[in-house]
């Protein structure tokens, strides 16, 4: 059955429900220790892969927590991520993202989007680009020594590193940061009570976008977005619709994850300032380490993952109906311990760690590759620079980011 046509009926969810007791929890769930899941988590796995729970915008979902369970939502063409974008489908965030931003289509044409870009985040791309991400770091960290402890990990590392590598790819202004970050801080909310301020922050940064395409014809660059451009201008390969959400989708996506992932990161080692001391002392540790603090991060949350089952499908043991909503969660998933063994448990040293925090199918992120170089480099800089870093301030004075896609602590004050 396309997605185009199945039925939008909240009937549907209705009928799926009408022997529970109880109405679906909602989602996100609060969790007693942000760097953690939440126990709620635990409990639905246990009890099946599937379950009933309330998105913030009041839509019901089927939240997936299994692992095998959330790989075949991710990757398999039955679950739709474009049908989110259909008049009243059930989603998470106050608006539709639209249909012309990649991360909410299906193939064919997320395909024929994603071949625009695929060379400029692959392997060897990412690679030759490790000299300049280190350079990056380095001028940050050393910014931070001149200033002194305390300082603001958050601010002064984890949030400009990957912001200024995105914008350098991109070829967007980093002395405008404040204005896009802004907005895209906004547009990544759950809030469904603020949904003016959405969609005005959405058509802010459309329009500060197109200024800066435009722009960009009359004086050629040599960055990613003239890529686009050309693709536009020369091939006719996508939309000038298609050329403006992929910009604010890369310039969004490019930062706010991998910022969200690398301060839950940080945190984590200062509460074991053993774990540091062997990774300075073992750097060959170093890399799998990373892989290991990534499967354990809780920082995406899963609220991103929202898809449509096109058509009825059996998803371990449940019946999904065609019409419902469904939430892959990847973190829960990387704490599976059928596929995990100890799956709470920090080892560095983990064999067969095929985590999915970067997703899984075609959707599997198109920045993982520049992820885990700039964590590792993070890792490598903050180690070599400051072997006696400690938090500032007490753990329980951190104030989280909530509300939002990727929460993080909005400063992390640190000490050396």
């Amino acid at each position: 059955m396309p997605w185009q046509r199945v039925p939008w009926r909240r009937a549907v969810y209705k009928e799926a429900n009408l022997t529970a007791e109880a109405p679906p929890p909602s989602f996100p769930f609060a969790a007693a220790d942000p760097l953690e899941p939440a126990e709620e988590y635990v409990r639905m796995r246990e009890n099946g892969s599937a379950a009933r729970v309330t998105l913030p915008s009041g839509d019901p979902a089927w939240l997936v927590t299994r692992y095998e369970d959330v790989r075949t939502v991710l990757a398999d063409p039955r679950f739709s991520r474009e049908a989110i974008t259909a008049p009243g489908a059930p989603k998470v965030f106050p608006i539709a993202r639209g249909a012309k931003s990649i991360i909410v289509m299906d193939p064919p044409e997320h395909t024929r989007l994603r071949r625009l870009v695929s060379y400029a985040f692959s392997v060897r791309r990412m690679e030759e680009l490790r000299p300049r991400v280190e350079e990056i770091a380095r001028g940050l960290v050393t910014a931070m020594e001149r200033t002194g402890p305390p300082a603001d990990l958050v601010a002064g590392l984890t949030q400009p590193l990957p912001i200024m590598v995105i914008c350098e790819m991109l070829g967007v202004p980093y002395e405008e940061v404040d204005q896009f970050r802004t907005w895209t801080d906004l547009m990544l909310s759950f809030d469904s009570g603020r949904r003016e301020e959405v969609i005005e922050a959405r058509d802010r940064l459309n329009g500060y976008l197109a200024e800066l395409i435009a722009a960009k014809r009359t004086r050629p660059t040599d960055d990613l977005l003239m890529v686009l451009i050309n693709a536009r201008d020369e091939g006719d390969r996508l939309s000038e619709e298609e050329l403006v959400a992929f910009a604010f989708t890369l310039l969004g996506a490019g930062y706010h994850a991998t910022t969200a992932g690398m301060t839950h990161v940080m945190l984590r080692l200062l509460r074991s300032p053993e774990r540091m001391r062997t990774l300075r002392d073992k750097p060959e540790l170093l890399a799998p380490a990373a892989e290991e603090l990534l499967r354990l991060s809780q920082a995406g949350g899963g609220v991103g993952a929202l898809r449509i089952a096109t058509e009825d499908v059996e998803l371990g043991g449940t019946l999904v109906r065609a019409g419902d909503a469904v939430l892959p969660s990847t973190t829960a998933a990387n704490r599976d311990p059928g596929v995990f063994p100890d799956p709470d448990g920090y080892d560095p040293a983990r064999e067969q760690n095929h985590h999915i925090t970067f997703g899984h199918g075609v959707h599997y992120c198109l920045g993982a590759q520049l992820s885990r170089i700039e964590l590792r480099i993070v890792l490598e800089t903050v180690l070599e620079r400051f072997p006696g870093l400690e938090l500032a301030v007490p753990e329980e004075e951190l104030e989280w980011r909530t509300g939002t896609a990727f929460g993080r602590p909005e400063r992390l004050p640190v000490t050396w």
